[in-house]
């Protein structure tokens, strides 16, 4: 579940919004142990969501970061490479 938790600091361009809601939402996911609440904790769970996006966005406007901004494309090739290495390479798609 928490595999789609990404690091959010220090990119260029920054998070966005939906990105930061998205991470809020894998967390309380995860920490409730569930991926759809039931009706009766519905609020509890939207409201979670909420204050963990707030409190990450809060987060990354705060953080001092010195290390030049890393670039989006970069580390997605650098996370393939790691999965590639893990799990092997991916298959090609087949011709038409």
């Amino acid at each position: 579940m928490c595999r789609n938790i990404r690091v959010l600091s220090n990119f260029e361009p920054p998070a966005t919004g939906d990105e930061i809601e998205a991470a809020a939402l894998q967390y309380v996911r995860k920490v409730s142990g569930t991926t759809k609440p039931s009706a009766a904790n519905q609020e509890a769970f939207d409201e979670a969501v909420r204050a963990v996006t707030e409190a990450t966005r809060t987060l990354l406007d705060e953080l001092v970061i010195k290390a030049p901004p890393r670039d989006r494309e970069t580390e997605a090739a650098k996370a393939r490479a790691r999965a590639a290495e893990r799990y092997g390479p991916r298959p090609e798609p087949a011709s038409a």
